[in-house]
């Protein structure tokens, strides 16, 4: 009987152990696997609790500790993005313009919670095609279409400070703000060409008309300078006759000279050169052949 009460009966509960240990470990791997999230280059996360809500801190790149099932990431690329805008406005003459923008973009790191809270991970697609279309319509109505061409870094310029004041209040940042295309309609179009065509037109006519100007100012002073030339002349024959000897040498050396450069060889008589001035005395009276 003392023996009977001597023999241990095999303990039942080694299932429940085991048991045990797989759901402890599972619980253990749960916790571990998401008590961990990580921030990727170029952005930004913010935490949610199902507590207390969203938290201030915002979290740089890396690795970092979360509590399970009370927290939950929120990851945001804060890299600047380009947002490309069409849109049709009037202009201050009623013409119509077509004009697209790009807009470079990215929010502000530290305002992560409070864009969060107001706008959402959507808050591009919420935020920017309106004030971008505001805007574009206030500034293009302020300028004529011909202004819209012939100072469009002065648009670009206005749209880009009223642009960066209205994303500012969003807590979105603009790194740049620039005018892809602007066109205006068909018929505003074919004005202008016409328009180009008819100026250079009137500026080829301004320049005949100038250009004929200066010629009959051109003839009128070579007509002048020939009468004067003339009467100078016929003054210097008038004084001294012994002018026209002078004229007579000069020209007998010209002849001379040019056909002295000639390859040809070429006898002339005095007569030919206008040199026979034996005929002339120094005073332009002309002298009596004496008989041989």
């Amino acid at each position: 009987m003392q023996n009977i009460r001597n023999v241990r009966m095999p303990q039942g509960n080694a299932p429940g152990r085991l048991a045990g240990l797989i759901i402890g470990g599972g619980a253990l791997l749960y916790g571990v696997s998401n008590s961990l999230f990580n921030v990727e280059g170029g952005h930004r996360a913010i935490v949610f609790n199902r507590v207390t809500g969203i938290k201030e801190q915002v979290y740089e790149e890396g690795t970092h500790l979360m509590l399970p099932w009370f927290d939950r990431p929120i990851i945001y690329d804060v890299r600047t993005r380009p947002n490309v805008i069409q849109s049709t406005s009037g202009s201050k003459d009623l013409q119509m313009v077509n004009i697209g923008l790009r807009v470079l973009t990215r929010p502000l790191p530290a305002k992560l919670p409070e864009i969060y809270r107001t706008l959402g991970t959507d808050y591009a697609e919420r935020v920017l095609p309106s004030i971008i279309q505001e805007t574009l319509k206030s500034v293009i109505a302020q300028y004529n279409a011909s202004q819209l061409l012939t100072m469009r870094e002065v648009v670009s310029r206005d749209i880009r400070r009223i642009l960066t004041q209205r994303a500012q209040y969003f807590n979105i940042y603009l790194d740049d703000v620039s005018i892809t295309n602007l066109t205006f309609s068909r018929e505003y179009t074919g004005a202008v060409e016409a328009k180009q065509v008819a100026q250079q037109e009137a500026e080829r006519a301004r320049f005949i008309v100038d250009k004929a100007e200066q010629d009959k100012q051109s003839a009128i002073i070579k007509a002048q300078g020939e009468a004067t030339s003339a009467r100078l002349i016929g003054e210097a024959i008038q004084q001294n006759p012994a002018f026209i000897t002078l004229r007579k040498i000069e020209a007998a050396r010209d002849i001379a000279g040019t056909i002295s450069g000639a390859a040809n060889k070429v006898f002339l008589s005095s007569d030919s050169l206008l040199l026979n001035l034996g005929d002339m005395d120094v005073l332009g009276q002309p002298r009596v052949k004496q008989p041989r």
